[in-house]
This record gives structure tokens, C-alpha cells and sequence, in this order.
């Protein structure tokens, strides 16, 4: 049950920045725009990863990319910096349309969201920092049956989540009736996923 909570405590401390992947789904709840379908591909993925990351793959790429280490984390961090900068080119240019964000029914359409977030999540270079070789690393402290229920804790996590952040987009989603509010929202995603692209860089070349 230990494994289980620290899982589950690992896991939500990893995802609750928000990062590229996160705040597209933040966007299509603030939408109400496919979100259950958006919460399912990411939270599956993420469990996805995770066992690939407990189930050995970690220290296959902790083998493998030891020589490497800082271009992955450059590579990561770079993304994390382009994507900053969409974010806050958006809100600079305030060209957002109201209709179609209060509209549930225009914008993506569900292949199009999927095509998306299967970019923004298996081409990010940062997720696989989280789930495979962080939460990989962190379950060897376990026997074979503790590192699973370590597992099923930081899966759990993913799923409540992403779930939260989703529904709870959708929920706030009437009060989101102006440029300058998605003026503030694309800032706040630009500064935190900036604070972590520079937390990232620091980390290794600090």
C-alpha cells in the first residue's frame, strides 16, 4: 500500500506542471471539445510509458543513453522553450476566436485532437524523462511486487489527473468569455513551462 501512495505521490508531483501535452488538454476542456476521448488517450499513455519504464525499460536507457544524457536533456528542454514561446506569441497576437471557443461543436475535430496529443505526448522528449526513466529508476527501490503496485499509484495518477484538469477545464470553461482571459491563460502555461525548461537545463548543466 506504501508503494502504492509514493507511486501515486510521484507520479501527480511529475504531471502537475503544465506541459505541452497538459495544456492542450486544457484547452479542449476549456473547449468542451472531445475531452473525455483527450483525458483517455493521455492517461493510457501515460500508463503506457510507466510500465515500459518499471517493467526494465529504464535501466536499458539509462544503459544505453549514459554517454547521452545531456542531449537528451537539452532536447527536452529546447521543446519545453518552443513551446513557451507559442504560448506567449499567442497572447501577443490575442487573436482568438470567442465563437469558436465557446462553441462545443467547431474547432479539432476527435482525429485531428488524437493526431495531436499523439505528437505533443510520444515526440516529447520531457514525457519520457517522467514516466519511463524517472518512475522506472524510483520502482527499482521495490521487490517485483512492490514496483507494480508502485506502478498502478503513478498510473492512478495520471488518470485522476488528467481527469481533474479536463473536466475541470470544461467546468470553468463559461468564465472564459474574453481575449484577456486567454491572454492571462496562454502567459501563465508560457511561465511555467519556461520555469521548467530552465529547472531542466540548470538540473544537468548547472
Amino acid at each position: 500500500m506504501l508503494a502504492y501512495i509514493n507511486g501515486f505521490g510521484l507520479g501527480f508531483s511529475l504531471i502537475l506542471a503544465i506541459g505541452a501535452q497538459n495544456s492542450f488538454v486544457l484547452k479542449q476542456g476549456l473547449q468542451r471539445q472531445h475531452v473525455t476521448l483527450c483525458v483517455l488517450f493521455c492517461a493510457c499513455a501515460d500508463a503506457l510509458l510507466i510500465a515500459a519504464g518499471v517493467g526494465g525499460m529504464a535501466v536499458a536507457v539509462h544503459a544505453v543513453m549514459a554517454d547521452y544524457q545531456y542531449v537528451l536533456a537539452i532536447i527536452a528542454s529546447s521543446w519545453l522553450f518552443v513551446y513557451a514561446v507559442m504560448h506567449f506569441l499567442s497572447a501577443w497576437r490575442g487573436a482568438y476566436d470567442l465563437d469558436q471557443l465557446a462553441t462545443a461543436t467547431s474547432g479539432l475535430s476527435w482525429q485531428k485532437s488524437l493526431t495531436t496529443l499523439a505528437v505533443l505526448t510520444f515526440v516529447n522528449p520531457h514525457v519520457y524523462l517522467d514516466t519511463v526513466i524517472l518512475i522506472g529508476s524510483f520502482s527499482i527501490a521495490y521487490d517485483v511486487i512492490g514496483k507494480w503496485h508502485f506502478a498502478f499509484g503513478a498510473m492512478t495518477a495520471s488518470f485522476v489527473f488528467f481527469a481533474s484538469l479536463g473536466y475541470g477545464a470544461r467546468y470553468c470553461s463559461r468564465f472564459m468569455t474574453s481575449r484577456r482571459h486567454w491572454r492571462i491563460l496562454d502567459i501563465i502555461i508560457g511561465v511555467i513551462m519556461l520555469a521548467i525548461s530552465a529547472k531542466l537545463f540548470l538540473l544537468f548543466f548547472g
